[in-house]
């Protein structure tokens, strides 16, 4: 008996069928070694791109808010006439109860006095601005009012009295201290010696910027903001405040002890989550409360903290020890505050000089370290 033929049709549907089976099978596999590919890629370069962003924070968040803005401008410009075309009722309607309201009925807007009263922002600033002087105001209620202290009105403004006049301009800096102009074979070290401050603190300041981000390196003519830096000629007549840490001790049920015995270096700010605790190059640092090790990053740039350490203290309370030389606990580890030796103090990350960056996190955000520690 002969065979029926094939047919040709079904044939061909059934040869392009494997075809297309085959084709899918070598592009899936093609995109997942291309995205794998990608992936191992951004891995590699991540800690460099967050060192850059985290560098240049300052420098960029002007351009970067305002190209957010003119993007969400074009989008509303855009999507209006389709909002328009989508919903012309509620549209009309509006209009109409807009005309009727004009026709039928006059409306007043009554002003306060205090309409058009000027609120200084709260924002952080990012330089050096120009006040003019109201009437009523003093250096004090100047000072108050931006958040600085009246020694650094005076000295930005080289006044010799505290006599102001209405439509007088002032420079008001962003934080207390200096603007210091950078001159010809400075470092971040001796402008911190020139102003009495310490050089992590013009590091930390957001927006100041430096020619090489590893060194610090400045240029001659480019201006700094030195952070509590005190005019050369007033320091032997102002007396700087010095903290120290006295810890660590052993600590109650709901109090903190400070991780390390030294001077406060720098405490917390908008701009400076954190304590910074100077003490010599491998002093142990201790946990500063009972807890579970949380996470522990070693060898790494890390946005700037170094090898660091996270430790869960309950409640939703994280204490965090940054800089450090290395670790000498694990994930998963049970600490004692007082007595558990977290790390040693080193110099790795964004620093200056050997200290330990110490933060205390609740529920996700950085609060000041000193309204814990008993």
């Amino acid at each position: 008996m002969n065979k029926r033929p094939a047919n040709p049709i079904s044939a061909f549907f059934k040869k392009v069928s494997q075809e297309g089976k085959d084709f899918f099978e070598f592009f899936g596999y093609y995109l997942r070694r291309k995205v794998m590919g990608f992936s191992s890629g951004f891995e590699k370069n991540k800690n460099r791109l967050v060192k850059f962003f985290i560098m240049k924070r300052g420098r960029y968040n002007r351009p970067f808010l305002h190209l957010t803005t003119m993007g969400v401008l074009l989008v509303g410009v855009l999507i209006a006439p389709v909002l328009a075309d989508t919903f012309p009722i509620f549209i009309s309607k509006a209009s109409a109860l807009d005309l009727n309201a004009s026709s039928n009925e006059k409306q007043s807007i009554l002003v306060g006095e205090e309409v058009f009263q000027t609120e200084i922002s709260k924002k952080p600033r990012d330089k050096v601005i120009t006040y003019v002087v109201e009437k009523g105001d003093t250096i004090d209620t100047i000072a108050k009012k931006f958040g600085i202290s009246q020694d650094t009105i005076r000295w930005s403004n080289d006044m010799k009295e505290d006599d102001l006049s209405i439509g007088e301009e002032i420079k008001i800096l962003p934080v207390t201290g200096i603007a210091h102009t950078v001159e010809e074979g400075e470092t971040i070290h001796t402008i911190a010696k020139k102003f009495d401050t310490d050089a992590q603190k013009i590091v930390d300041f957001p927006f100041n910027e430096f020619t090489n981000p590893e060194t610090f390196s400045v240029v001659a003519g480019q201006t700094l903001i030195v952070p509590d830096g005190i005019k050369p000629s007033e320091q032997p007549f102002i007396k700087r405040q010095v903290y120290i840490a006295q810890g660590p001790i052993a600590v109650s049920s709901g109090g903190f002890t400070y991780p390390i015995h030294g001077e406060i270096s720098q405490n917390f700010s908008w701009y400076h989550p954190g304590l910074d605790i100077t003490s010599p190059i491998g002093t142990p640092i201790v946990s500063a409360h009972n807890g579970t090790v949380t996470e522990v990053h070693l060898g790494t740039y890390d946005g700037g903290y170094g090898n660091n350490v996270y430790i869960s203290n309950g409640n939703g309370v994280v204490s965090h020890y940054a800089h450090m030389s290395g670790a000498n606990v694990s994930v998963g580890q049970s600490v004692v505050g007082g007595r558990t030796i977290v790390g040693w103090i080193g110099m790795t990350g964004r620093t200056t000089g050997p200290h330990l960056h110490f933060e205390i996190r609740r529920n996700g955000g950085t609060v000041d370290p000193l309204g814990y520690i008993q």
